[in-house]
Order: structure tokens, then sequence, then C-alpha cells
């Protein structure tokens, strides 16, 4: 896990380049925390359904671990994330920690800075075919794509979930101080963009949504944990 210090960043974006609900921007200061370095695996998953019999994520049987041990887990579902998070001690990440981690403080649009993203930096715009072996990439995949913390993979690969509820209206109320999202809703929040995914959804505070219960080829997660 990376540590992510205490202090003050500058949440959303302002203007007609940022879509309502990534308006206004905010500043939001958070207490120091830890956050995965990568995407959980699917070799760390398989471990989680061993010791807790869990049912198993959606396209569970396209897994070979002795191939695809090191690619992200997809098609977990948000209690899914959350149940393997708690297991190890850990938590799914806020939006705004989650975000922190992607963009340090200095605002930038994407993880490495703010270049538009090519073959280098992240895996993206693969189309929608899914196949484990040809669009998932290792999880410590693209150094030159990491963040400022030196997390891997904060753009593309897979969306990853977080802990909060969706507001659209969410960023104009918000906190100043460790903001944790609404207290209900019917969509949780996605973070990062995908394999599948255009440049624009790799940006560092672009939202996304689904239902809670969603389990597709395209999300996966990272947990994070207080300090």
């Amino acid at each position: 896990m990376a540590e992510i210090p205490a202090g003050e960043f500058a949440m959303g974006l302002d203007g007609m380049q940022a879509l309502e609900d990534e308006r206004p921007k905010h500043q939001i200061w958070l207490p120091a925390f830890l956050i995965d370095l990568h995407e959980v695996t699917a070799g760390q998953y398989a471990s989680f359904l061993t010791a807790t019999n869990r049912p198993a994520p959606w396209e569970w049987e396209r897994v070979d671990l002795s191939q695809h041990r090191n690619r992200p887990v997809i098609g977990v579902d948000w209690p899914d994330a959350d149940a393997y998070c708690q297991w190890k001690g850990k938590r799914l990440p806020s939006e705004a920690e989650w975000e922190k981690s992607a963009r340090g403080t200095d605002g930038r649009l994407y993880p490495w800075g703010n270049q538009s993203p090519d073959k280098n930096l992240a895996n993206f715009a693969l189309g929608a075919r899914f196949s484990y072996s040809q669009v998932l990439m290792p999880a410590l995949s693209y150094e030159q794509g990491k963040s400022p913390y030196g997390l891997y993979q904060m753009a593309g690969n897979v969306w990853e979930w977080v802990q909060d509820w969706y507001g659209a209206d969410y960023y104009k109320t918000s906190p100043e101080q460790n903001p944790q999202g609404p207290e209900q809703g019917k969509f949780k929040v996605l973070r990062g963009g995908s394999w599948s995914d255009l440049p624009k959804y790799l940006l560092t505070y672009g939202r996304f949504k689904l239902p809670p219960e969603t389990r597709n080829s395209y999300v996966g997660f990272r947990c994070a944990k207080s300090q």
C-alpha cells in the first residue's frame, strides 16, 4: 500500500471541460490514509473465495490462475468488493481519497500528468469484446502511467468501485473535511475508466455510476485503510 499524506487537494473541475456532476472545483482536506498500489488481482481474489466460500464473480469460470493470476479481478459487484476489503482488514476508498490518490495536489488531468493517454501510459480503447488474456493487463503494468504517489493503473484497465453513493449535486454541498458521499442512493460511484473506454473516461476527476449489484467485465477495485 502507498501512504497518502494528510492535507488539502482540489477535487473536481470548473468550466465546460467538466461534466455537471464534476463541478465545481472545491478544496477538500483528508487525513492520512493507505491505499493499494494496484487493483485487486484474480489471484488475490481466489484466496478470498477459498477462505470465505463466497459465490464466485461473474465469468469466474474463464479464469485460469496460471495465466491470469496477476490480472485484475472483474465481475465483482459492490458488495463483493466491500466484503473482500473487509476480509483484508481494509475498506473501499472514499471517492475523495481515490481522486487524491490518482491526482495528487497539482490538479493534473491524468495520473501521470496532463499528457493525453497513449499505449505506454494506460490500457484503454480496446473495444467491447472481453478476454481475460487479451484486454486486461497485469496489475503492475505501465510504470510511466503511475500516479504521483506511485499507484498503478488509476486510469484504464478496470473501473474501480469506491465507497460512496453517487449524488449528482454532491460537490455543491460536500463538506470540506473528509467527505463520505451522500447517506443513501441508487448508484455507487466508480472511478478511473477501463480497458474499453475512450480517453475522456480516464480523467482523474471523471465520475461514473452503476447500481451496486452490477457485475461486468469492465469493473474491479482496490482497497484503502485509515491510518
